[in-house]
C-alpha cells in the first residue's frame, strides 16, 4: 500500500479525504490536508516504546558500547600505561573546529541573505506587474521586456548565490584540508543549506509574478525552514504544542555516545589494520583481503549507528526543540527487499527533496528511465563531493557503488523482491554489508598510503595514491593446494 493510500484509509476513521486532498467531515467544513506533513513519530521512536525485543536490541547496543569502553580501557592501560577511551580519534576528527566555525558561520550568512534578496525580487515583480500594459507602436522598453529582464536578473542573483555557497567552502578545503569530521559538517550544511534556497525559490518565485497570490513567508518563518528537519518548504507544519526538553537532552546524549561508539570501532577494529598502510614498500594481497573481511562486521555496525545517530537522534532532538511534529524521516528500510523502497525509506528527507525538485519536473520532458538515471547520478555525486572534500581527495568508490551497482540492484530486485522477500531481504543486507566493508577498506588505504608513502611528483587530488604505494604482491611460496587432499 502506498503512503498516500495508507493516509487516505487511516484518515477514514474521521472523515474521507477526496483526490483535491480536502478532508470532509460530517461536523466540520472542507480543510486542506498537505499529504507530505503529518502529525506522527519516527518508527523507532514506535517500536522502542512498544517492543520489548526491539527494546532489548537498543540495550544490546549499549551493552556493546560497554564491551568496548571497557576493552579500550584495559588494551590502552595494558599496552601504553594511559587510558584514550577513544578520546583522540574524536578530537582528531573534530579538529580545528574554529575554521570549521567560520565557514558554517559564511554558509548562514548567505542562507540569510537570500531572504532580502527575495523581498527585493518580489517587489520588483510586483511594481512591474502593476505598470504591466499592452504598449503601443513605437514604445520603448515594453513592460513585458522589462519584466523578463528582471526575471532574468534574479536568475543570475540566485545563480550567483548558490555558486559562493557550494565553491567558497570547496574552494577553502581543496586548498587546505580540513580535519575528517569538521569537513564533513561543512559540505554536508553547505549542500543543506543550497538545497533550502532551491526549496523557498521554486515555491515562492511563482507568488512574486501571480496576481493577489499567497504573500512571501515572514523573516521568522524562513528562519524556522532553515533549522528545521526538512528540506521541503511549506508554508505551515504540523507542530506540537511544547518542547519535552528531556527528550532533547536524551537525544543529544544519543549522538555524543554514538560518536565515541564510532571512535571505539575505528581504533579497535579498523585502524590496526590501515594505520601502517603505505609504511613498508610491499604488502601481500592476502594480508589485504584478511583485513576487508575483517572490517565488515565493524562497519556495518558503524553504518547502524552513523544511521541511527543523524536520521533518528539528531532530526528528532531538532524536530523536538522546534516543535515539529512529524518525525518521519526515514520507514522500515531493514525490512525492505526491494532496493528502490529501500532508497526510498533510506533517508526520507533527502528522498522528499530529490523526488519534488528532480524527479518529477524531469518526468515529463525525459521520462521516467532518464528522471530516476537523474536522480541517482547527482545524489552520488553530491555523496562523492562530501567525501572528496572531507578526504582530501577525490576516490571515487562511493560514485561508482551508488551511482553504478546501486542503480543496477533497483531493476534486479524489482520482481524478485516481491516475489521473494525473505530471500532478498537477505540479499540486501549481505550487499550492504560487503559493500559497507569495502568503503571501510577503500577509504582508509587511500587516505593512510597518502599519509605514509613517499611523496612523488605523480601525485596528485584525482589520481589514487594507493593504486602504486605500496606494491600488492603475492606470497612468495603460495601455491594452490586441492582442499580435500589431506
Amino acid at each position: 500500500m502506498s503512503e498516500d493510500s495508507a493516509l487516505r484509509s487511516r484518515s477514514s476513521k474521521k472523515g474521507d479525504i477526496n483526490q483535491n486532498g480536502h478532508l470532509q467531515n460530517k461536523n466540520e467544513k472542507k480543510k486542506w490536508v498537505d499529504m507530505s506533513f503529518l502529525p506522527r513519530e519516527s518508527p523507532l521512536t514506535v517500536l522502542l516504546s512498544t517492543s520489548l525485543h526491539i527494546r532489548a536490541i537498543y540495550h544490546i547496543f549499549i551493552a556493546i558500547l560497554i564491551i568496548l569502553m571497557m576493552d579500550t580501557f584495559m588494551y590502552d592501560f595494558v599496552e601504553f600505561g594511559k587510558i584514550k577511551l577513544g578520546v583522540y580519534p574524536v578530537i582528531y576528527g573534530f579538529g580545528d573546529i574554529g575554521r570549521c566555525g567560520r565557514l558554517w558561520l559564511f554558509e548562514l550568512a548567505l542562507a540569510l541573505a537570500f531572504y532580502p534578496g527575495l523581498r527585493v525580487y518580489g517587489l520588483g515583480a510586483r511594481v512591474l506587474r502593476k505598470h504591466t500594459a499592452p504598449a503601443p507602436p513605437r514604445r520603448p522598453p515594453s513592460p513585458r521586456v522589462l519584466s523578463a529582464a528582471w526575471s532574468t536578473l534574479g536568475a543570475a542573483a540566485l545563480a550567483a548565490l548558490l555558486g559562493a555557497l557550494l565553491g567558497v567552502p570547496s574552494w577553502d578545503l581543496g586548498r587546505r584540508h580540513l580535519a575528517l569530521a569538521s569537513g564533513c559538517i561543512v559540505t554536508l550544511e553547505m549542500i543543506r543549506f543550497a538545497m533550502k534556497i532551491y526549496a523557498v525559490t521554486v515555491a515562492c518565485v511563482p507568488r512574486c509574478h501571480a496576481a493577489g497570490g499567497t504573500p512571501l513567508p515572514s523573516f521568522r518563518h524562513y528562519l524556522y525552514f532553515l533549522f528545521a528537519p526538512t528540506l521541503l518548504y511549506r508554508d505551515k507544519y504540523p507542530r506540537t504544542e511544547k518542547t519535552r526538553w528531556g527528550v532533547v537532552a536524551l537525544h543529544l546524549l544519543e549522538v555524543v555516545a554514538i560518536i565515541f561508539y564510532n571512535s571505539f570501532l575505528w581504533e579497535r577494529f579498523i585502524l590496526p589494520y590501515w594505520s601502517d598502510y603505505g609504511k613498508e614498500p610491499q604488502v601481500q594481497l592476502g594480508r589485504v583481503v584478511q583485513a576487508m573481511f575483517a572490517c565488515v562486521l565493524p562497519s556495518i555496525i558503524s553504518f547502524l549507528c552513523g544511521f541511527y545517530c543523524v536520521l533518528h537522534a539528531w532530526l528528532n532532538a531538532f524536530a523536538e526543540m522546534l516543535t515539529f511534529a512529524d518525525r518521519l524521516f526515514y520507514e522500515e528500510w531493514w525490512t525492505m527487499s526491494e532496493y528502490s523502497k529501500y532508497y526510498r525509506a533510506w533517508n526520507r528527507v533527502v528522498y522528499a527533496w530529490l523526488r519534488d525538485h528532480i524527479y518529477i519536473p524531469l518526468v515529463p520532458r525525459a521520462g521516467r528511465s532518464l528522471a530516476t538515471l537523474s536522480v541517482f547520478l547527482i545524489s552520488a555525486v553530491f555523496h562523492e563531493l562530501v567525501l572528496a572534500l572531507s578526504f582530501g581527495f577525490f576516490y571515487p568508490v562511493l560514485l561508482v557503488m551508488f551511482g553504478v551497482f546501486g542503480l543496477l540492484c533497483v531493476p534486479l530486485t524489482a520482481t524478485c523482491g516481491r516475489l521473494f522477500p525473505g530471500v532478498f531481504n537477505l540479499v540486501m543486507w549481505l550487499t550492504l554489508m560487503v559493500g559497507n566493508g569495502l568503503l571501510w577498506s577503500l577509504y582508509p588505504m587511500e587516505y593512510f598510503a597518502r599519509k605514509n608513502c613517499p611523496a612523488s611528483p605523480g601525485d596528485s587530488f584525482f589520481v589514487p595514491k594507493s593504486w602504486s604505494c605500496p606494491e600488492i604482491v603475492m606470497k612468495s611460496n603460495w601455491t594452490f593446494n586441492n582442499p580435500f587432499t589431506f
